[in-house]
């Protein structure tokens, strides 16, 4: 039962991925938003293609859920060069970076995702391959090994983070091209929400493509996962139609606020507001009484908040604006501003 559980579960998980692919642009053409992004690119990349060579280095910073993923493998496509996908965490060895790079070949796209968490040896050996395309193989140990140096056919590294500043100087500057991806509008989303639906073979109104968009963090990974649960919503209990009311009763069912605020969030600015008198208190303390771990409160929860004005962090630890305290239906104290009780 368990094994036939975990078949069932993976197959799941993997049209859930599917899926998801499915939904990501193919070209630069139909990549919604980051305007200024798209513009500095398109010039990269068609520049390259003019030339007959692979497009400089490039470097894609932001939030997650933002775009990085895909707008690689639009530069792949572009290019007409393969995918190579791969993440810092999973090069630990220079040994493992040089397994990747000896199987690309000319005009090949290597997405490193999470670069910042390269460790250092492969660093080194990444910023020979990105300037100098070859690597050095050591064969031997001890005082007899030699260094054997291997060229590689010229390739594009595309280098993805959400923590740019933890990114060594060395590393960024081996990038011809830098860009930071900004959250999207409200309206970009509501685009976004509107074509994927089409893809979905779903039925939606501007209304309820607008209220996903609405709830949805600034983050298409988000509206897209919205706009899923929506569709199962209006195929399970409603009239198979993705209209305002489907969308409204599918949100609340998934406890998504119309501010865009899930139950991680909610609970964390009520146990700021009720159980720590609005704050300040420690991020340890906040996840403790939330039952979550510190860095799941910090990554996942506390950069919206803050972004939206319900928390602020102050030098003695987290605190609750007025707005959080109106949103949970309560008053705030006399005298706060922003966090901070004057008088």
């Amino acid at each position: 039962m368990t094994e036939s559980w975990d078949i069932t579960s993976q197959s799941a998980n993997e049209a859930e991925r599917a899926q998801e692919a499915a939904l990501r642009p193919k070209q630069l053409s139909e990549f919604v938003g980051q305007e200024v992004v798209r513009n500095q690119l398109s010039l990269v990349l068609d520049a390259a293609v003019g030339r007959g060579m692979p497009p400089d280095h490039v470097l894609l910073s932001g939030p997650p859920g933002l775009g990085k993923t895909t707008l690689a493998m639009i530069i792949a496509a572009e290019v007409n060069g393969s995918l190579r996908l791969t993440s810092g965490p999973a090069i630990q060895h220079p040994g493992d970076l040089a397994a990747v790079l000896s199987s690309l070949q000319e005009g090949d796209v290597l997405f490193i995702d999470e670069i910042h968490r390269l460790a250092r040896t492969a660093e080194e050996m990444l910023y020979l391959a990105m300037e100098d395309f070859r690597v050095d193989v050591m064969v031997g140990k001890g005082p007899g090994a030699t260094s054997i140096p291997l060229p590689l056919p010229p390739f594009t590294v595309v280098g993805a983070t959400t923590r740019a500043g933890l990114l060594p100087a060395p590393l960024r500057d081996r990038f011809g091209f830098t860009a930071h991806l900004d959250y999207y509008t409200h309206e970009e989303l509501a685009q976004i929400v509107a074509r994927n639906a089409v893809k979905l073979a779903a039925d939606i109104t501007p209304e309820a493509a607008m209220e996903i968009a609405s709830r949805s963090r600034g983050t298409p990974r988000v509206a897209n996962r919205l706009l899923r649960r929506v569709q199962d919503w209006a195929q399970v209990r409603g009239s198979g139609v993705l209209d305002l009311e489907a969308a409204q009763a599918a949100l609340a069912v998934f406890e998504v606020d119309s501010s865009g605020l899930d139950r991680l969030d909610r609970e964390v600015i009520r146990a700021v507001i009720t159980r720590f008198g609005g704050g300040p208190v420690g991020l340890t303390t906040l996840a403790v009484s939330v039952g979550e771990e510190p860095e799941t409160v910090e990554t996942v929860a506390e950069p919206y908040l803050v972004r939206e004005g319900f928390l602020v962090r102050t030098p003695r630890g987290r605190m609750a604006t007025p707005l959080a305290w109106k949103h949970l239906g309560m008053n705030p104290p006399e005298g706060l501003v922003q966090g901070t009780l004057l008088g």
